[in-house]
């Protein structure tokens, strides 16, 4: 007997299955049948939960930061409970962030067409709530300075664009000899 699911489940399938489709075409790109078809349901129950493909994107987008900032609030609390000094957890915090990366090459897919749809006025202003947001996460974790904050997230986005056209098993040694720092990535 099969469960039937709430419409917050329901909800998460479909943001779950916009994620993976919005990553490999875009906001512009992505037809809502493929959307409806990778979800498992029709695509008038698509718009009756999200209203429009705006909407759809944005808790698409919106989920994708949520996973990255809770990926920072994980490491963060576990390299404090170590001990570890502002630059100590801010390392970690990017180590835990490279993980999270090769685990769902969909979170930076994301994320990168989260940035190039932002000629959308409503599209912008919710990347820019949620990159704030995941700026105070790493801040208050990692108890850092604006100087080391703002450095944190220029080598996130190195790591973004190295990610970006790397492959796999090779990343590694693609950004250490990018680098030529052999401790950026975890062993």
């Amino acid at each position: 007997m099969s469960t039937r699911l709430t419409a917050d489940e329901r909800r998460d399938e479909v943001v779950a299955a916009a994620s993976i489709e919005f990553a490999a075409s875009g906001y512009t790109g992505t037809p809502t049948e493929s959307i409806a078809r990778r979800a498992g349901v029709s695509q008038p129950y698509l718009f009756q939960l999200f209203g429009t493909k705006r909407d759809l994107f944005i808790a698409a987008t919106s989920d994708c930061f949520a996973r990255t900032s809770r990926s920072f609030q994980e490491t963060g609390k576990r390299a404090r409970a170590d001990g570890m000094s502002p630059a100590g957890i801010l390392e970690q915090m990017g180590h835990g962030y490279i993980r999270l990366l090769q685990a769902d090459p969909n979170v930076l897919r994301l994320q990168l067409q989260a940035y190039a749809a932002c000629a959308d006025a409503e599209i912008r202003a919710s990347v820019r709530r949620n990159y704030k947001a995941l700026w105070q996460t790493v801040a208050d974790q990692s108890g850092a300075d604006q100087t080391a904050l703002r450095d944190f997230f220029a080598m996130g986005m190195l790591i973004n664009v190295v990610a970006s056209i790397g492959e796999g098993a090779t990343f590694e040694n693609y950004l250490d000899s990018l680098l030529g720092v052999p401790d950026v990535c975890p062993a």
